[in-house]
């Protein structure tokens, strides 16, 4: 089976006032069907409080990222499935709960991870 991201940054969520909680509601529910469905490998919201650093391999911190990554933002979600098209119908059920739409890719098959 192949692990797909689903993904979305966090400014294109759509929720009216007052209406978090109802999104968040939702957002779990789907969590809660995908682990009891058994496809749920990991997902979450990026902390974006907390700055992002580069660590090179000899362990020296700096701050910042690489260009093409600096806007890495919103939610994630990582699905192991049968296929592209179930990551799809399960990309809807969360663009329905958070109220965007969502990014689907998937990652290369790798039989050592």
């Amino acid at each position: 089976m192949t692990k797909y991201l689903i993904s979305f940054p966090s400014g294109v969520m759509d929720i009216p006032d007052g209406g978090l909680q109802q999104v968040a509601d939702a957002a779990h529910a789907v969590v809660r069907e995908a682990k009891d469905a058994g496809v749920w490998v990991f997902g979450g919201g990026i902390d974006e409080s907390v700055p992002p650093v580069m660590v090179d391999g000899g362990g020296t911190v700096t701050e910042g990222t690489y260009p093409q990554t600096a806007r890495i933002e919103g939610g994630y979600t990582v699905l192991e499935l049968p296929s592209y098209d179930a990551a799809l119908h399960w990309a809807a059920k969360i663009a329905a709960a958070c109220r965007c739409a969502q990014e689907v890719r998937a990652f290369q098959y790798d039989p050592a991870s």
